[in-house]
């Protein structure tokens, strides 16, 4: 299944990447795709240059989209092409993943709606201003409803992602990754040592 990753300029190298380390091992279940709104080399907060496909190349069945935060999202929560082609693509998504900021961009497509969902905690008062009919949760390492995953800040997204394959292909897969990245993980979504600094 394609995972399709969606980024911008100004995107958290580790929200992007992070995930697609961890899937991109599982080759013979993923394949990573990396697109942006109108293709080309788009730059991380980070000054990272990323080569990307045009967003409109995204498949119409059989894939994951993956939405990552950072510093950019304040801008294209203004982009309404984006949005629509987020929302268009989100509708027939089998899975979603977002990180951080990138439940900005989600909540705005509307596709949250009376949805739990969570996000950077730094950012949380923001993000939730962007959309009051998503059930925003102040406390959690990751939130999971129906197809939809979201994450807290940046590194929550490899926990999240773990999860995601645990849920998918079992603990026993999802800890092999653990071991090979030499990972921690995080297994209790509820474990937030970092809500207190929500603002």
């Amino acid at each position: 299944m394609e995972i399709s990753t969606i980024l911008f300029n100004h995107f958290e190298t580790l929200d992007a990447f992070g995930p697609i380390e961890i899937l991109g091992r599982l080759k013979e279940q993923f394949k990573i795709k990396i697109y942006s709104l109108d293709g080309g080399i788009v730059y991380s907060n980070q000054s990272i240059p990323v080569l990307t496909d045009n967003i409109l190349e995204i498949p119409n069945n059989d894939f994951i989209l993956l939405i990552p935060g950072g510093l950019g999202a304040r801008n294209e929560i203004n982009n309404q092409k984006l949005i629509n082609i987020i929302q268009k693509k989100g509708m027939i998504a089998n899975y979603i993943l977002s990180v951080c900021t990138g439940a900005a961009l989600l909540a705005k497509t509307n596709l949250l709606d009376q949805k739990r969902a969570t996000t950077n905690k730094r950012r949380f008062i923001w993000v939730k201003s962007i959309n009051k009919n998503v059930m925003w949760i102040k406390k959690a390492r990751w939130v999971v409803d129906g197809n939809i995953y979201t994450s807290s800040g940046i590194s929550a997204g490899i926990d999240m992602t773990i999860a995601f394959i645990r849920d998918l292909l079992g603990e026993k897969i999802a800890m092999r990754q653990c071991q090979e990245i030499e990972y921690i993980w995080n297994k209790n979504p509820k474990n937030d040592p970092f809500a207190d600094l929500t603002y």
